[in-house]
């Protein structure tokens, strides 16, 4: 069987797409990259189990055939290809694979592709359809927020929830939570999915660079991606997620809005001197100025820094992870944010300053935890 590509440079654009799942799998089929070659065109295949990713490409083929190739192998070799047409010639009996460039003939050595896992099909399953900088602007903002514990792995991944009138996407690793939500997309019925983290990775750095719509389809164990000529199929996790809703704080009687820029640069700082188990600062708020204090006792470092904000409330201090603080506001895109404060052992809100037109789209909010401090 023989098949010409187009573009060798294009051809490997397409398969970086997909590779990055490759390599947590002890099957070594997983290894490979499946091509399932029609005449006019071609769908490839990278899969980890959970993960399947597949992408399809025009070519010219004399027939309808599949084979397993190295994915790490082809994927370097056709990196140091100049762009230019190329010819595969497979052997579906040895499964050896010979390339054919301007440049000379190179032989992999592939799989059987009967040895793939079979990739699941949508069965019975509803659906919706969201532009794909909507979702990869809420994948962003929720992800980070997701937690590595493997005893509680619904909080590995990110909560999609889907009701009539908007949808939710919710992160949390107990210490900080984040929740996102549209008022511009619905979906037909109620339901709600926990979506793992790894195919989202995948898609926030694919879909930043799309401006298509996104088909969503799933069922009781599968989420399907659908947009150009891509699809994402992922295995949902199963559990009951947390209610989040619960541990959201009413009422924040004290508030500080400050300018976001000046006080992630600032975090970042002074977090190089606190204490790297916890990075604990020390938050000292009055009604125009901010004091952020971190320190290492054991190694005898201190950083002090002060930033102008404007305060609500009575004079307080509290403390949190700066990391964790950092995170959150590099995924706020506004220049101002609002921290709101009941007592120094409640969980502090982070909220985007957002103007009246971005607020009719849906609101963003994160809640941290605050650490105890030493007296």
């Amino acid at each position: 069987m023989e098949l010409k590509v187009g573009s060798s440079v294009k051809l490997v654009k397409e398969l970086q797409k997909i590779g990055g799942i490759i390599g947590d799998s002890h099957l070594p089929i997983l290894d490979d990259f499946l091509f399932d070659i029609r005449k006019k065109e071609m769908t490839l295949f990278a899969s980890d189990l959970e993960t399947t990713m597949q992408v399809t490409v025009p070519v010219e083929a004399d027939k309808a055939e599949q084979i397993a190739i190295p994915a790490r192998l082809l994927v370097d070799f056709l990196k140091k290809l100049p762009d230019h047409p190329i010819r595969f010639v497979c052997d579906t009996k040895t499964f050896s694979v010979e390339i054919v460039s301007e440049y000379g003939n190179y032989n992999i050595a592939g799989h059987d592709p009967e040895e793939y896992p079979k990739i699941p099909t949508v069965e019975d399953g509803a659906s919706l359809e969201i532009q794909s900088k909507i979702l990869g602007e809420a994948f962003a903002k929720t992800i980070f927020a997701t937690g590595t514990d493997d005893m509680r792995p619904v909080m590995g991944g990110v909560l999609f929830e889907i009701t009539g009138n908007y949808i939710t996407f919710v992160a949390t690793d107990a210490q900080r939570l984040v929740r996102y939500r549209r008022n511009d997309v619905s979906g037909k019925s109620a339901t709600s999915l926990i979506l793992p983290k790894k195919p989202l990775h995948a898609l926030i750095s694919t879909l930043s660079n799309e401006d298509v719509p996104v088909k969503i389809q799933f069922n009781k164990s599968h989420s399907f991606f659908s947009f150009g000529n891509m699809n994402v199929i992922c295995r949902l996790i199963d559990g009951k997620y947390p209610n989040y809703e619960a541990v959201i704080p009413v009422s924040n009687p004290n508030k500080m809005i400050i300018e976001r820029k000046l006080f992630v640069q600032s975090l970042e700082r002074v977090a190089l001197f606190s204490n790297k188990t916890n990075y604990q600062v020390r938050f000292k708020i009055s009604a125009a100025e901010l004091n952020i204090v971190g320190e290492d006792i054991d190694f005898s470092n201190q950083a002090k820094e002060k930033i102008a904000c404007n305060y609500t409330g009575e004079e307080m201090e509290i403390g949190f992870n700066a990391k964790f603080m950092a995170e959150m506001l590099n995924a706020i895109d506004t220049q101002n944010v609002a921290l709101e404060l009941s007592t120094p052992n409640r969980a502090g809100i982070l909220l985007p300053e957002w103007g009246s037109e971005k607020q009719k789209e849906g609101d963003l909010l994160m809640l941290v935890m605050p650490i105890m401090l030493n007296t």
